[in-house]
């Protein structure tokens, strides 16, 4: 079959379902309300399903690459949001450069790992 795809939606679980819609529209992103218990959240062309539901086994291990043009200057973006102040449980790790590209990371606040970077050579 030649289908043509479209998007790709990830499920993101949530140990605080208002805290977490909270922390991603001040991350910048859209929501969309689904149902009661389910939100899109889009950021463009990158959105993702948050549900209210939460089993710690899958939240520790779930990770998340956003590919963004320039890391130094998503990374300044971040800073100035400020959310580990408003967010107490969440994380930011600043920049580093890999052999392949550069990377920051953002720990939502029930700990859902974002990796924010850029490719070197894609």
């Amino acid at each position: 079959m030649n289908q043509n795809l479209k998007s790709i939606r990830p499920f993101v679980g949530s140990q605080n379902f208002e805290v977490s819609r909270n922390f991603y529209r001040d991350l910048g992103f859209e929501e969309i309300i689904i149902e009661p218990r389910l939100s899109l959240f889009r950021w463009k062309e990158i959105s993702f399903y948050l549900q209210d539901a939460y089993v710690k086994d899958w939240i520790d291990n779930t990770m998340l690459f956003i590919e963004v043009d320039d890391t130094d200057e998503f990374w300044n973006y971040l800073k100035d949001l400020q959310l580990t102040d408003k967010y107490p449980t969440a994380k930011l790790t600043p920049v580093k450069t890999m052999p392949w590209g550069k990377e920051c990371f953002v720990y939502d606040p029930c700990g859902i790992l974002w990796h924010f970077g850029e490719f070197f050579n894609n």
